[in-house]
């Protein structure tokens, strides 16, 4: 598995979204590409484990044992207890709207609701009614895009996401920053995090002042002296 950030699953996302033009506009890209981005990595992360799922599923024990059945098969704390897998959603064109909306309902509550934050049933509606819709799952479940975890790592799913992102929020004429913390910013706040004493020091010297927010919490800051300079 390659530990560069993978460049050409996004290209290949990117052209995806072409399938968009005319019907949607170039703002609108992202409302579609980033949530079957995710649903993607979903299937792909459990379909190795969707027989055993089905296995639980078909054993008569109370649904509390059974969601704990299904996280020890997933290994995850998600799991999907439909039939389908995306691949197969495509076997009947006719019904994939009805389909898709209901492989989503059978997802776990956690990974359910990040979908429902897409307002992803209307994603494919609105698909559905321009007739693009089994063309963009068709082009999401091609050997192309292939999110496998032993393909694809956590991490570079996080590359993949957050280079979408920040290409989408140009299109928006938004400021990608305004959606994710580069990962560079994130180093710097951890390097301040554990090492305080050597950074707050090395950063307030000369009279300069630094500054650590989370919104979270409150900001942590140094000033020695009037500060002539301010890192926040």
């Amino acid at each position: 598995m390659s530990t560069e950030k993978p460049t050409s699953h996004v290209s290949l996302i990117w052209n995806i979204a072409e399938i968009l033009r005319g019907d949607y506009k170039e703002h609108e890209y992202g409302d579609v590409i980033l949530p079957f981005t995710v649903l993607t990595r979903l299937d792909s992360v459990l379909v190795d484990t969707k027989q055993a799922v089905l296995d639980i599923k078909a054993t008569p024990v109370p649904s509390q044992i059974k969601e704990l059945q299904y996280a020890k098969a997933t290994g995850y704390p998600f799991w999907n207890t439909s039939n389908f897998t995306l691949k197969t959603l495509l076997d009947d064109a006719d019904n994939l709207e009805q389909n898709l909306a209901y492989y989503v309902q059978a997802f776990a509550p956690a990974a359910r609701e990040v979908m429902e934050a897409y307002n992803f049933y209307n994603v494919i509606e609105r698909l559905d009614k321009a007739g693009l819709l089994y063309h963009v799952l068709s082009e999401f479940t091609s050997a192309k895009v292939n999110f496998h975890p032993d393909v694809v790592s956590n991490n570079q799913m996080g590359y993949i996401f957050e280079e979408l992102i920040r290409r989408f929020s140009e299109l928006s004429n938004e400021t990608a920053g305004e959606h994710f913390t580069p990962r560079e910013v994130i180093s710097l706040m951890v390097n301040l995090l554990f090492n305080p004493e050597d950074d707050i020091n090395r950063l307030c010297a000369n009279g300069a002042m630094a500054s650590l927010y989370d919104p979270g919490s409150a900001p942590a800051a140094c000033s020695p002296s009037p500060p002539s300079t301010s890192l926040t």
